[in-house]
């Protein structure tokens, strides 16, 4: 019997565990997501105090591969108040872990015309930072005005059936 209670704590902690700290709104609507990847993130002491009080921005940044590794640009993530002078920089690049299949599943994704890694949120799993970072394409403002409308009409779709039942 005590097993069985320990079982239902541990699906407790599974569930509190997965807490979003910053989400990147602007690349759903800017880019057309293909593919989908988690990857860790090295980040020093202080990085992942700020990114436990919530504090962390995805905007305007972006992932690139030096050196047959991937790194993540331009990701702000605030000084911690309470840190001393060994204290971080806010905007420094920092690396991102993957495995090596696929490191070479990006590189070769981004090296086609049109393609670049994007990072769509940052959050805590089982008490680790991760990124999940997503192959995309840029879209056209056409292709905005589309999507924007698309989205509408499914609003609309929704209220309708909303306000029958």
């Amino acid at each position: 019997m005590a097993k069985s209670g320990s079982k239902s704590k541990g699906k407790g902690k599974e569930d509190e565990s997965f807490i979003i700290v910053a989400r990147n709104r602007r690349a759903r609507f800017e880019f057309e997501l293909l593919e989908s990847i988690e990857a860790g993130i090295v980040l020093t002491g202080t990085e992942v105090k700020s990114l436990r009080t919530g504090k962390a921005s995805l905007e305007e940044s972006y992932a690139g591969i030096d050196n047959e590794e991937v790194w993540l640009y331009g990701c702000d993530i605030p000084e911690y108040l309470q840190a001393n002078r060994m204290n971080h920089k806010a905007k420094r690049p920092r690396k991102l872990l993957l495995h090596r299949q696929e490191i070479d599943k990006l590189i070769a994704k981004a090296s086609e015309r049109g393609l670049t890694i994007v990072p769509l949120r940052i959050y805590f799993k089982e008490g680790m930072a991760k990124v999940e970072i997503s192959i995309a394409r840029g879209r056209k403002l056409y292709d905005k005005r589309d999507a924007l409308k698309k989205q509408d009409a499914k609003r609309d779709i929704d209220r309708a059936i909303r306000g029958r039942g």
